[in-house]
């Protein structure tokens, strides 16, 4: 096996998970989520990406990877007033979504019908709220927080891809230098645990729906994107069902959304990772391997963001969506009679409003659907 297939593999799980892992602290702490809760999502979904990325590469010699919901963390960061338990509910509910949508097809089709631009403006709304929690992380503990800041913007001048993982390796040294953490956590092996599932109605509507709709969008279709462009005919169907399905069976120990990557993807597709498009599937059962050893370790992971400074967490958060934002705004502005219906999506995520119990996630989908509907009635007037 040539190096390079091992190397891309390693470096895009090593991205993948360490630049994200801070949004899973995240969002088990909006949930009220507990030390052990929180290992325990770690570790299923860690498992996930083992199973599904493992399962597909080997089944269709492709390199198919698996990547956790990162909108979808943002977006269960940003909803208020959901226990863990109602959240686990939204899991399996989402889950199941995906299932069906890989089994039947007019679902998918409908998915595919809403705008862009609504679905851009919707992401860009939950994300914006994490950009700003990193922003507001220098008045807490300037020394600390700008040369990490500084650190970033340097660093991904050469490789943006890492600039994220130089901002936590270097946060992490900086705060046991600099005497920000008082102890040091034990390494200890991950155990799961069962959270009972509360099937909520506004759970369901707030949280759920909106996690099925941004991880179809921003995640499932560029990351079939990514394998086309690569030169692949990924199996979208069996996709669908198998991540939708490993979803569902690490839901009850808290996991969120497992998914296709789409960044972590380009990594192991490209020619960098093999110069011949059919072994490059090879990177799959490497990322798959990386995985589990996370799943292994998950438990003290948690540990040691436990004990690290908060504003270093909401940096990271912060720092790691700036990418996706990008994106999602460019996406949400691009055609020029849906920017009104897109500004009114992402104005209404982003204000955080709650009504009859049910997140902004929802009213902000029905907003901006309205406002596309009034736009496309004005022709027939």
């Amino acid at each position: 096996m040539r190096f390079s297939v091992i190397a891309s593999a390693v470096v895009a799980a090593v991205v993948g998970f360490g630049g994200t892992l801070a949004l899973i602290i995240a969002a088990a702490q909006a949930l009220g989520a507990t030390q052990a809760e929180t290992a325990s999502w770690v570790t299923a979904i860690c498992l996930a990406m083992f199973v599904a990325t493992g399962y597909l590469s080997w089944r269709y010699k492709m390199p198919i990877i698996a990547a956790w919901s990162t909108p979808g963390l943002a977006l269960i960061g940003g909803s208020m007033g959901f226990t863990m338990q109602q959240a686990v509910g939204a899991f399996i509910v989402t889950a199941i979504a995906i299932i069906l949508t890989g089994l039947v097809k007019p679902i998918s089709v409908l998915v595919s019908r809403i705008p862009a631009s609504i679905a851009s403006g919707m992401l860009a709304g939950i994300l914006f709220a994490f950009l700003t929690g990193a922003a507001k992380t220098i008045p807490i503990d300037p020394f600390f927080v700008l040369p990490l800041i500084a650190l970033f913007f340097i660093i991904r001048l050469f490789n943006p891809a890492m600039a994220v993982l130089a901002v936590l390796f270097g946060g992490v040294l900086y705060a046991f230098l600099s005497g920000r953490v008082a102890s040091v956590p034990g390494i200890e092996l991950s155990t799961l645990a069962i959270i009972p599932p509360v099937f909520d109605a506004s759970a369901m509507i707030g949280l759920a729906l909106p996690l099925y709709l941004v991880t179809m969008a921003s995640q499932n279709l560029p990351g079939f994107a990514v394998l086309r462009a690569a030169g692949y005919e990924p199996p979208t169907s069996a996709a669908l069902q198998v991540t939708g399905l490993v979803s569902l069976m690490t839901a009850p120990f808290g996991a969120h959304t497992s998914n296709m990557a789409a960044i972590s993807a380009a990594i192991c597709t490209g020619p960098d990772a093999h110069p011949d498009p059919a072994k490059r599937w090879l990177t799959g059962p490497i990322y798959a391997l990386c995985y589990l050893i996370f799943a292994l370790f998950g438990a003290s992971l948690v540990a040691l963001f436990a004990v690290l400074p908060p504003p270093l967490i909401a940096l990271v958060a912060g720092l790691a969506l700036i990418g996706a934002f990008t994106n999602a705004m460019s996406l949400a502005l691009k055609v020029e009679s849906e920017r009104l219906a897109a500004i009114v999506t992402f104005a209404v995520t982003a204000s955080g409003i709650s009504i009859g119990g049910i997140g902004a996630a929802f009213w902000a989908l029905v907003a901006g659907l309205i406002v596309v509907c009034i736009d496309h009635a004005k022709k027939y007037l």
